[in-house]
């Protein structure tokens, strides 16, 4: 079987209301990138990826207007996806939501959030994700209330063979500085939103435990918008957070991308998605994008696999697909193939 995570930038604008394609030459919201192109671009990506199941991070937006079920649908039947069904759990704001759109001939899913529900005043005891969180990050004895603009998106997976497992599908708080006027105002809100990012990263990893101690296999899979050694603030903290959701001892979850970038800083780590700074008129790549499981599902797996259209030599040497892969969006795919 094979699992994979895409952030698709600005999936939604390809839609419209009723959740049909628009296969025009009007502006994606990919920067000189038309909807016709990136339309063709992701249909070439996600036929490459023949994936089982894929999580789909800014997948198409919820509303009280739009579908984004319907829409995945719609776009999995225009490109003739085995992956055709689509499950969204709790909708967002953002026009951005976390979706899951897979096979239904190789695997079942439903939402299956765990925690309990909160008010605006929230729990310390890593409540529902569309909840409220309070935790005390400055040890203050004042708690902060962190919430998901995003909800991680829970489920419970069976596969047409009966093996059980949990999904947890991710998109954590961007830690750039967006909104700033000066340097004070970015130092300012990069550590404000550098402190959101790892709260939830906290958050999660307390559903991680609660699953790791019911014996439940588990996937946790999308944009951590972290890695190692991302930005001159995680010193200021200790640690990332994409190390506080792989955790430690007997719990600890693997990745053996984020392994790689944990064990060597200094030397080249594998990347996962592609920013182009205008100011410096270059282009920046990180590491945000995972595949972790837990201890009981490592034998089972066979192979990860990161979609980079120049550092895999297989998309590299297949011009159609390499670039498609970068005009399909600014992150890449992730893949693992794994025995379930």
């Amino acid at each position: 079987m094979r699992i994979a995570t895409y952030n698709v930038e600005w999936f939604n604008t390809l839609f419209d209301d009723a959740g049909q394609l628009l296969p025009d030459g009007e502006w994606s919201g990919r920067q000189n990138v038309t909807r016709m192109q990136q339309i063709e671009a992701l249909g070439i990506v996600f036929t490459a990826l023949d994936a089982d199941a894929i999580m789909v991070i800014e997948a198409p937006d919820s509303s009280r207007k739009r579908s984004g079920e319907v829409a995945l649908e719609s776009f999995a039947a225009a490109m003739g996806l085995r992956a055709r069904k689509a499950l969204i759990g709790f909708q967002n704001d953002t026009q951005q939501e976390i979706a899951l759109l897979y096979d239904p001939e190789k695997l079942t899913a439903r939402h299956d959030p765990w925690g309990t529900e909160t008010g605006k005043k929230g729990s310390e005891d890593a409540p529902r994700f569309d909840g409220v969180f309070r935790i005390d990050l400055n040890i203050d004895d004042m708690p902060e209330k962190i919430s998901f603009s995003k909800p991680p998106l829970e489920l419970a997976v069976t596969t047409k063979d009966g093996f059980a497992f949990r999904m947890i599908g991710v998109h954590t708080k961007s830690k750039a500085p967006n909104g700033a006027r000066n340097a004070a105002d970015v130092t300012r809100l990069a550590i404000a939103n550098r402190r959101k990012q790892l709260a939830q990263c906290i958050w999660i990893r307390h559903r991680i435990d609660e699953h790791i101690a019911a014996d439940n296999p588990l996937i946790v899979l999308g944009d951590l918008n972290d890695g190692p050694g991302l930005d001159s603030f995680e010193e200021l903290f200790g640690r990332s957070g994409v190390e506080i959701v792989l955790g430690e001892g007997e719990g600890a979850l693997f990745d053996p991308h984020a392994r790689q970038a944990l064990s060597q800083r200094i030397a080249a780590r594998p990347t996962t998605a592609r920013f182009y700074l205008a100011e410096q008129k270059r282009y920046l790549e990180a590491l945000l994008d995972y595949i972790m499981i837990s201890r009981p599902l490592r034998p089972k797996a066979q192979n990860w696999r990161i979609w980079h259209p120049f550092d895999d030599q297989v998309c590299y040497t297949t011009p159609e697909l390499r670039d498609a892969l970068i005009i399909a969006s600014d992150h890449f795919p992730v893949t693992l193939d794994i025995d379930l």
